[in-house]
């Protein structure tokens, strides 16, 4: 990657000296006046889509980094927060970071969330889901208000959600293998962080 920043820089460089000794050399006149600013436009046009690309790269090279210490799912990378956090400030916490709190989309997004909860925080953890009731009550949602297409809730002790009435957020429980209660969202739980990589 760093390579790449090289020859981006490179390139700027060079155009920025051309374009200046072009701009020089030239007599000044109204036609080109002209013709110079327009080229200038157009090299800063250039330059504003180099650093958006560069950027862009950057965002890559700090996702695949966070990845080395997390894991990889299908185009996403998960990672464990160990720290026991209420969950309004576990999110806030992830999207700082770049990410949304974890939620499976499929039940083998679920299996392979718990067997690595166990692996990173311990085999008897409950974590954080992104999702809540917190707007209509029993309507569970997730973090950008969008619908549940998967759902693993423990139905056959327990009949989850309980619907309790201080129970708006929801935990995967590693010892009930993968299956989601809800709880109140001040209990202190860990959390696993979901960033979109390319």
């Amino acid at each position: 990657c760093m390579s790449v920043v090289c020859v981006l820089l490179f390139c700027l460089l060079l155009l920025g000296q051309s374009t200046f000794q072009q701009a020089s050399s030239k007599k000044t006149g109204g036609k080109k006046d002209a013709e110079n600013n327009a080229a200038i436009e157009e090299l800063k046009k250039q330059i504003d889509n180099i650093v958006l690309e560069l950027n862009l790269l950057k965002e890559q090279q700090a996702l695949r980094s966070v990845c080395l210490k997390g894991i990889k799912i299908f185009g996403k990378c998960f990672l464990a927060d160990t720290g026991a956090d209420c969950a309004p400030l576990t999110r806030d916490d992830c999207i700082t970071k770049g990410g949304t709190i974890s939620t499976p989309l499929t039940g083998d997004d679920n299996d392979k969330l718990v067997d690595y909860v166990h692996r990173s925080i311990g085999p008897e953890e409950h974590i954080w889901l992104g999702i809540n009731d917190m707007l209509t009550k029993g309507e569970w949602l997730g973090q950008a208000g969008t619908n549940l297409l998967f759902k693993n809730w423990e139905t056959d002790i327990t009949n989850q959600p309980d619907s309790g009435r201080t129970h708006n957020c929801a935990i995967l429980s590693t010892t009930a293998n993968g299956k989601w209660f809800d709880e109140s969202c001040r209990a202190e739980k860990a959390s696993v962080c979901k960033f979109n990589i390319i």
